[in-house]
């Protein structure tokens, strides 16, 4: 598990029929449910033979939940709930510091953020049969696949957010309450730790720690009982743009072999598809991050279509098999709980469902090169967008493109003092570029007094006093100097809101232009980048894919077609 899973070089039988009738809808829901776990089940075992990486295991694991969530459908006949009641697993929530309140939108509605973890854990002899590697049996699990998936306040989109599993971050202190045990929280570790530092309810405080998103359930899914899937449904359709097999001259690879264009992946060949690398993109774990989102949309899609899983014994099977592998958050009271949640996502149009993977770049720590950490501003961004229920497609509730921010700049208050002639206009500069606490740009009043020299500002000089501002102003002393003071502004791009007169007994006389630490270099005042309304899509670093792009094709590596 020590891999990278980033860029690196280089989730029983079922009861008789005096039930079926009355809980094939429930069943349905609940087999979807399984059936996801079935598909990340079947992943997982070839994943540890031949690659020692539970991460795509884990990723069918998280589709067959997701599944299972957007596919909620009728209720089950009291008997048949009972039994799948009595079955379903909990655990603590939150290991770590308190959530903070969702805040109410204007109609008083709540967004719902769920966190999908796939384990890798090994301990149960059904795990561990998938598992292999016995070395690794009864180890701490890893949580190798992280999915928050949020649903808006007013219901009407989806946003979904993967962690790669090998991000460098900082995993609180966790408190396992059944073990009376705390762990100590850790300044740099990698994010699939959290999950045995007691439990699920570590990874969600150490996401909580990280993007200040207040989580309200997890679903966890092992091994066991996942890997039927992709059979039920009778196949994923995926795409590739070129003939592909995946398999190096050391023989590394998943062995994935499909013919250009589309085709119905299931069994073994859905479980290559989803832990492929070599040969898919550029060969690095985002194109694999990528390859996954394409076959998790496309299982909605098939699921949504609802036509292939008409056998109840199957559903049944299924439903029991999800419940066996599935735990979920103690906020989470019984499979009616489940219901009700799929039931709120299905509503949800696959057009509006976005997927993304969290920006992130290579480590700069020396012995962390192979691994990732969040992308500064880009991760925050997306972040952000989550906390402020911003959905992450650019459009609003009712699914229509926002507009385009205004690209003209907004009017400037403008004076009706006349300027006078620049080169009548005295000028002191003052270097206050030490005003954010650095030391101060050397020579800053000498260059930005040259610039006015070269603008026709010939009485402009340069002093020696120390005035740290954050901000660049142009300060005049009297009404009469307004204009003037506009002038030395529009001479050098700076905003006309950075002129102001000079307050009243602060002894400034004529016009002081102070360069602020906001313009440390260059001649002309840098212009500020357009304001975010908050309106616009994820970033691109986030690579977002549609749940509708039935278009999605992925390319092919050089050197791994046939």
């Amino acid at each position: 598990m020590g891999r990278s899973s980033t860029r690196e070089k280089g989730a029983r039988g079922g009861a008789k029929d005096p039930v079926h009738s009355q809980a094939q809808s429930h069943t349905q829901a609940q087999a979807h449910q399984g059936a996801r776990s079935g598909s990340n089940d079947g992943k997982t075992r070839k994943s540890r033979k031949k690659v020692k990486s539970g991460k795509i295991r884990a990723l069918r694991w998280t589709a067959s939940v997701l599944s299972l969530l957007i596919l909620g459908t009728a209720g089950a006949g009291y008997l048949y709930y009972e039994y799948l009641n009595g079955k379903l697993k909990k655990d603590d929530l939150n290991l770590g510091q308190d959530m903070g309140e969702h805040k109410p939108n204007a109609a008083g509605q709540t967004p719902l953020n769920i966190l999908l973890i796939g384990s890798d854990a090994r301990d149960s002899k059904e795990n561990q049969r998938l598992g292999g590697a016995k070395k690794t049996f009864g180890s701490a699990p890893l949580a190798d696949v992280q999915m928050l998936v949020h649903l808006s306040a007013d219901r009407s989109n989806i946003s979904v957010v993967s962690m790669p599993r090998d991000t460098m971050l900082k995993i609180p202190e966790c408190r396992d309450t059944k073990k009376d045990k705390t762990y100590p929280a850790l300044s740099f570790a990698q994010t699939n730790q959290s999950l045995g530092r007691g439990g699920a309810g570590c990874t969600v405080a150490t996401w909580y720690k990280l993007t200040g998103i207040r989580i309200d359930h997890f679903m966890m899914i092992d091994f066991a009982g996942v890997v039927s899937m992709a059979d039920a449904i009778g196949g994923v359709p995926v795409c590739v743009q070129d003939n592909i097999y995946s398999r190096n001259d050391k023989g590394e690879g998943s062995h994935l072999r499909l013919e250009k264009g589309t085709t119905p992946v299931k069994g073994e060949q859905a479980l290559q598809w989803l832990r492929t690398r070599y040969g898919f993109g550029d060969g690095t774990d985002l194109s694999r991050a990528r390859a996954q989102h394409m076959y998790m949309n496309s299982m909605v899609r098939e699921l949504r279509k609802n036509t292939k899983l008409t056998d109840p014994n199957k559903l049944r099977k299924l439903a029991e098999a999800a419940i066996d592998s599935l735990t979920v958050s103690d906020t989470i009271e019984d499979v009616k709980a489940l219901y009700d949640i799929g039931n709120s996502l299905k509503s949800v149009p696959t057009e509006r469902i976005t997927m993304t993977t969290m920006p992130n770049e290579y480590s700069k720590r020396p012995g962390f090169e192979a691994k990732v950490e969040p992308k500064p501003g880009d991760a925050e961004k997306l972040f952000q967008m989550i906390r402020d229920d911003v959905p992450l497609d650019g459009r609003g509730s009712t699914g229509k493109a926002k507009p385009k921010p205004s690209t003209e700049k907004p009017a400037e208050p403008t004076s009706d003092d006349p300027a006078a002639p620049a080169d009548q206009i005295p000028v002191r500069v003052q270097n206050g570029t030490d005003g954010d606490g650095a030391p101060a740009a050397r020579g800053r009043a000498a260059e930005i007094t040259s610039a006015l020299g070269a603008k026709g500002f010939t009485q402009a000089v340069a002093t020696s006093v120390k005035n740290p501002r954050q901000k660049t102003i142009v300060r005049y002393e009297t009404n009469d100097l307004e204009g003037d003071a506009q002038a030395v502004a529009k001479a050098l791009g700076i905003p006309l809101t950075a002129v102001k007169k000079a307050a009243p007994g602060s002894g400034a006389s004529g016009i002081t232009l102070i360069v602020g630490a906001d313009w440390r270099t260059g001649d002309a005042f840098p212009q500020p980048k357009p304001k975010d309304t908050g309106d616009g899509k994820a970033p691109e670093a986030a690579n977002p894919l549609a749940g509708d792009d039935e278009g999605a094709c992925m390319p092919v590596q050089p050197g791994f077609t046939w």
